[in-house]
């Protein structure tokens, strides 16, 4: 019973084979986001206790069976992740509450709201969606509960305007009590709803030493003793950056730096994967922050990271060595996983993959990970299938080198590692991973049906039925979601290819509709969504004229005349570039007027003169070569189509902001009358 999209209050039993469930809560962009939690109810729909309240300061129940594994900005939007082991959750937990909750607005803010559930291999279950939110500040998507020995799932959609702390009370939860003294009653300490303490994201609070809590042995005799506040208090830790280190001893340029990860020497096939596989794992260990953020990609827990290169298992007479096993521990329980790696044009074979799921199956291990430099269309999607018999136990879960660089550079510019060693660490790996010789890369090649593909769209004799068309629709796609990665880790915004919403989860739907648009107009096209930006940046690539199309649309203010509107957005124009196409679009059916930025800026009326009806919006666009290579430099395809992506955001759409009404003018009279009462 998979992919079941539910109304609320509908409710579904859950397959009986499944002991495991990842729960996803998502939101459209925003400048703020959703806290995840989870409550273990009784059969009196209360916690047995506030250890029963799974949340980013109590980041695992006590029993080990609900944790709590934090936000991840992905290409696919953002989202807050909890695990679920159903197999372990104990008899007297009837109910398990999925909850939400913001600090900052409202529900209201965030738009259409998302409860997904998973199972191991990260295959969708069901999914609930609503956009019936609006004042709340705390949110039930829905709950897990027991029936007749099997497990079922409810949508619910419940708000609070409480927050976390209501929600959490509301079902047993002591929200952080009043601090007080022995003495001295008239002085009255915060209450709840004004504590907070930081709890780093990766553990749980520490408890408090016992001399914290009490007054210092050198503190005034006689001073009143303060208590220590009780119950569960929310917290969040404010991010810094560290800066790296400067050298500045070198007596000239030339001098360089010594290189933590060198690439002197190394060769090419199980040498480079051997280098590059140590170059990761120990970066991993080094910066705790970087390990969190690969391997919460695949599925594990917050906590402490351990990695292992080349461990040797026995597959009945024979030797499997995998490139390397993690192994993330938090409290009682033990995530572990088996990685292999490729680099350069390696690829995974089916046979390899069912081995080590065979391992790791034997071995009780939670995951088989592959690593290389494919990078699948869709975000959890597997460059290879394998018998799906074999993923019940265990998940097969696949990251793409260019994914990691991504999480490197996001680290490194929006991350906030405080630390100035491991800033410097992570620095060295991802100068050596960038590094060709390191065998790990972005997205660089359009495969080998490009250029057949390519020659027959320019010689109009492409047929949406070649079979050689759906690959190089699907390295189209490819490259779509690298340029979100490439803008989400330059900008520290989680930037988002938009699809269709069947086209998200549905490859071969999404592969034809390219293939389509390949055939009907001879062009590819993409859409991405830059959060706080004016408006999308939508990219369009002619083969048959070899140019692409950068443009983006911004709405123009809805008062004031024609003319105020077209000097407005020259305004926000200073920088852009002369050959910028400037549209106008107008309210009367087929209006529009279109002309380069240069005639614009000299004579701004000729965008509006002869046209009738209200100025709505302005079209810009601009147009540059397209290249035809399917791989290596920036006169390839791929590099062409990223670096007019990248010229296009910077001159065009960064600088635009969205028109803002002026706050309403007081008339004369008003401001009189408010004299007045000030003098009263």
């Amino acid at each position: 019973m998979h992919d079941q999209y539910l109304i609320k209050g509908q409710n579904i039993t859950l397959p009986e084979e499944i002991e495991q469930v990842d729960v996803l809560i998502t939101w459209e962009d925003s400048a703020f986001g959703i806290d995840a939690s989870a409550l273990l109810l009784g059969a009196d729909k209360k916690v047995g206790s506030d250890q029963d309240f799974v949340f980013y300061n109590q980041q695992e129940s006590t029993d080990g069976s609900v944790r709590y594994l934090g936000r991840r900005e992905t290409e696919s939007g953002p989202h807050e992740r909890l695990l679920i082991q159903l197999s372990a959750v104990p008899p007297e937990i009837d109910t398990i509450v999925l909850a939400g909750s913001v600090d900052t607005g409202s529900f209201g803010d965030l738009g259409k709201l998302s409860l997904h559930l998973l199972d191991a291999s990260g295959s969708s279950i069901a999914e609930y969606v609503t956009a019936d939110a609006r004042m709340e500040t705390a949110f039930a998507f829905g709950e897990i509960y027991r029936r007749n020995g099997l497990w079922k799932l409810r949508a619910v959609g419940q708000g609070w305007e409480s927050g976390l702390a209501g929600l959490a009370e509301d079902f047993g939860v002591d929200v952080g009590g009043e601090e007080s003294t022995t003495a001295a009653p008239e002085v009255h300490a915060p209450t709840a709803s004004h504590i907070v303490e930081v709890a780093a994201i990766d553990g749980p609070v520490a408890p408090e030493p016992a001399a914290a809590a009490a007054t210092s042995a050198l503190a005034t005799p006689g001073a009143p003793k303060r208590i220590r506040p009780t119950g569960v208090r929310t917290a969040k830790a404010v991010p810094k950056k560290a800066h790296l280190p400067e050298f500045k001893l070198a007596e000239s340029e030339a001098w360089q730096p010594a290189r933590l990860f060198s690439v002197i020497g190394v060769g090419s096939g199980e040498e480079q994967e051997r280098r590059t596989t140590s170059a990761l794992v120990s970066t991993m260990q080094a910066v705790p922050l970087f390990a969190r953020a690969i391997s919460s990609r695949v599925g594990a827990p917050a906590g402490a990271f351990e990695g292992y290169v080349e461990v040797p298992y026995a597959k009945g007479e024979s030797r499997v060595i995998p490139d390397a096993v993690w192994k993330v521990a938090r409290g009682s329980r033990l995530w572990t996983a088996l990685l292999e790696v490729k680099t350069g044009a390696g690829k995974h074979s089916r046979e390899q993959l069912e081995n080590y799921l065979d391992i790791a199956k034997k071995n009780k291990y939670d995951v088989v990970i592959s690593l290389s430099n494919d990078l699948p269309a869709g975000a959890g999607e597997l460059p290879v299938e394998v018998d799906k018999r074999k993923l019940t136990k265990v998940g097969l879960r696949h990251l793409s080198w260019a994914e990691v660089i991504h999480e490197a550079r996001m680290a490194l510019s929006h991350g906030g590692i405080d630390n100035q060693l491991q800033a410097w660490i992570l620095h060295e790996f991802l100068r050596y991973i960038e590094h060709p010789k390191s065998g790990a890369s972005e997205f660089v090649d359009m495969g080998r049906h490009w250029v057949t593909i390519r020659d027959s769209v320019s010689a109009g004799t492409f047929r949406s039925g070649d079979p050689k068309a759906a690959s190089v629709a699907y390295s189209w796609i490819t490259l779509a979601r690298n340029l979100a990665l490439r803008f989400t880790a330059e900008l520290g915004v989680n930037v988002r290819h938009i699809l269709p919403r069947r086209a998200v989860s549905d490859a071969d739907y999404r592969t034809e509709l390219t293939v389509v648009e390949l055939e009907t107009d001879g062009t590819f096209s993409a859409q991405l969504r830059i959060p706080e930006a004016a408006g999308e940046l939508k990219i369009v690539a002619d083969m048959r004229t070899n140019k692409v199309t950068c443009s983006t649309v911004l709405t123009a203010p809805d008062e004031g005349t024609a003319g105020k509107r077209v000097t407005w957005a020259l305004r926000q124009l200073k920088i852009a570039p002369a050959d910028l196409l400037i549209e106008a679009l107008f309210t009367a059916p087929t209006s529009s007027t279109c002309k380069p930025h240069a005639e614009v800026r000299a004579t701004p009326r000729i965008l509006i003169d002869g046209q009738s009806g209200q100025l709505g919006s302005f079209v810009l666009m601009q147009t540059f070569t397209l290249g035809s290579k399917r791989a290596g430099t920036a006169a390839s395809f791929i590099g062409s189509v990223t670096q007019s992506a990248e010229t296009f955001y910077a001159d065009v759409i960064q600088p635009l902001r969205e028109w803002v009404p002026a706050a309403p003018k007081a008339s004369d009279l008003q401001r009189d009358e408010q004299v007045d009462d000030e003098e009263l």
